[in-house]
């Protein structure tokens, strides 16, 4: 029939029909294949550089709390700044990686995430126990997410406190959010924040932490949020600019000159032998050994040459000379295990185990257990029970009896 779509058209109709509307922003541009591709466009080159600038300033911020956390050495290099989807996130961090919220309550308005990977904060959180590094086995648990949330606290407050000298005002964050994401389960980053649904910026660094970590870490920040970061920055600097090109007061007038000392009575000059040897006075040398006489240094005083004989070693005023003195230290003092860095982590949960006894049974004993079975301990009847935290040995104790709960008196502690 006339006036009747076909069905090329129809489905060209419903194609248009899906499409995303625009709301203003710019359109993401998609590949061949139909699949999204960051939009390079959203940021100038201009609004990269700042906001790499400001990242820089925060991270190496970081960088030094995080040492003072965990007694290491800790570099984080310059940070490269780009635009991404969440499929560039997918392709670089596959394995499950822990997602740091960080909310900016005053000063900035807006949100960034950090993400690091499952090893790397394993890692810190056992440094941060005072372990050597090397306890990443098992799962991430809350444990671990409590320990590096108040870790980045630490970091990121350290971070805000450098970005309000820089940009000129208050800078504040709220307490940031850790939590354990399996990038493989979500197929939009809407998912998780809303602004990783379309392209987004992506801030990547490189972190060295000793021989421990060699890992790369990222901010993730909304398009809007770095404009902000881009415009706070511009006009700070627009700020330092104006207050230079104020011009300067006027120097104060220069003080009368003060009178002229009278000249004091002119001395007879002091005149001294100049240098000769025996041929210039007409004589023969004879073998002599040639005099070498002290220099002669012209001396004015008071408009009149002095001749006056003067060695050639000079004085220097008097100075008090002491020996250098060093502090004895003693043999078990570190400087980098000190009590404030205790204060960083008062707030992180341990685990405390209390163990009553050990034993060792094959699998065929094991197999055979019942209700009702027996298993001797190690312990002797009356022996103190340990008390673990974090699976270390750290006291002896008696078992009591607390209303209808059981609990522990501590009686030694293991040094």
């Amino acid at each position: 029939m006339d006036g009747m779509l076909s069905q090329d058209e129809i489905n060209a109709l419903l194609t248009g029909m899906d499409a995303p509307a625009d709301d203003g922003a710019a359109m993401e541009d998609t590949s061949a294949a139909g699949e999204l591709v960051a939009d390079e466009s959203l940021l100038t080159e201009y609004e990269k550089d700042a906001v790499g600038e400001v990242a820089n300033i925060s991270m190496g911020s970081s960088a030094t709390t995080l040492f003072s956390i965990v007694n290491r050495k800790v570099n984080i290099t310059t940070p490269t700044v780009s635009m991404a989807v969440w499929k560039n996130v997918l392709d670089e961090y596959e394995k499950p990686c822990v997602f740091i919220q960080i909310k900016y309550t005053q000063g900035l308005d807006g949100s960034n995430i950090l993400v690091l990977k499952e090893h790397d904060v394993k890692v810190i959180t056992d440094l941060m126990m005072g372990g050597d590094g090397s306890n990443t086995d098992g799962e991430l648990g809350e444990l671990h997410l409590s320990a590096i949330s108040e870790a980045m606290n630490q970091m990121m407050g350290s971070s805000a406190t450098s970005l309000s000298t820089m940009l000129g005002k208050m800078i504040d964050i709220s307490p940031p959010e850790a939590s354990l994401v399996d990038l493989t389960a979500f197929k939009s980053g809407g998912d998780i924040a809303p602004f990783l649904e379309g392209t987004f910026v992506k801030i990547a660094f490189r972190m060295q932490i000793d021989d421990l970590v060699d890992s790369s870490i990222m901010q993730l920040y909304p398009i809007d949020f770095a404009k902000e970061i881009y415009n706070t920055f511009i006009n700070s600097q627009d700020g330092d600019d104006s207050a230079a090109a104020a011009p300067a007061p006027e120097p104060a007038p220069a003080p009368a000159p003060a009178p002229a000392p009278q000249p004091a009575p002119a001395m007879q000059p002091q005149m001294a032998a100049p240098q000769m040897d025996m041929g210039q006075m007409g004589m023969p040398q004879m073998g002599m050994p040639q005099m070498q006489m002290p220099q002669m240094q012209m001396m004015p005083q008071m408009g009149m040459p002095q001749m006056q004989m003067m060695p050639q070693m000079q004085m220097q005023p008097n100075m008090n000379i002491q020996p250098v003195q060093f502090q004895n230290f003693s043999s078990d003092f570190n400087p980098m295990q000190s009590q404030e860095n205790i204060e960083l982590i008062k707030d992180v949960p341990l685990e405390v185990t209390v163990e009553l006894g050990r034993t060792s049974k094959s699998i065929s004993d094991i197999l055979d257990f019942a209700p009702g079975t027996i298993i001797e301990l190690d312990k002797i009847a009356g022996e103190p029970i340990d008390v673990l935290v974090n699976g270390k040995f750290v006291a002896k104790g008696e078992v009591v009896v607390i209303e209808e709960s059981f609990g522990i008196r501590v009686t030694e502690i293991i040094k």
